[in-house]
């Protein structure tokens, strides 16, 4: 008879420690995920931020170079894109686009003196700076989140339980245009 407590003991202690891991290994997943959710949250803030400036900006190089006409539509047309993307993905990537369009459109108004004169243009360009250093910061954090919990989603015996709950991995804020990675070329 004690041998059937002792055995009915072990399989309780293992039962109990079985349980134990599960909900230790389910709350670091939520745990990763609302860090995530967090980290998204504070970019898309940034990148709001970042759109609201924009019309401003199209506007004074609009009064400046009206014949440039074909960046400035690109430049609102792809605001208006990541501003309306749904989900996370699509969003990233209409933001990796609007990247390159205000690129674009400050090399071309790097062309004309009078608005690279202009105090109003030189302050929305600092504050403009400014918000794309912030945004890359927030872009770091988002992707140094986002490899803490697809790691945790993916290792094991956390794997185990993030299908379970359905835990899945996320995706990481990359440039997907190739020419974002060149080096631009300045001429004078």
């Amino acid at each position: 008879m004690d041998t059937w407590k002792i055995i009915l003991l072990v399989v309780v202690v293992l039962v109990v420690l079985a349980v134990v891991l599960v909900i230790s290994q389910y709350n670091n997943l939520i745990r990763s995920r609302n860090q995530v959710r967090e980290a998204f949250s504070t970019m898309d803030i940034l990148l709001l931020k970042r759109s609201d400036l924009i019309p401003d900006l199209v506007a004074t190089v609009k009064a400046s170079a009206a014949h440039e006409s074909e960046t400035l539509e690109a430049v609102v047309s792809a605001r208006s894109k990541a501003v309306s993307s749904n989900d996370v993905s699509s969003r990233l990537e209409a933001e990796n686009e609007l990247s390159t369009k205000i690129s674009n459109l400050l090399v071309i108004a790097e062309a004309y003196p009078d608005l690279k004169a202009s105090s109003n243009f030189v302050q929305m360009q600092n504050d403009l700076r400014a918000m794309e250093t912030e945004i890359e910061n927030s872009r770091k954090y988002y992707n140094g989140t986002v490899k803490y919990h697809n790691n945790a989603v993916s290792v094991f015996p956390a794997n185990i339980i993030a299908s379970m709950f359905n835990f899945k991995t996320e995706a990481l804020f990359e440039l997907r245009n190739e020419a974002q990675r060149e080096k631009p070329k300045v001429e004078f």
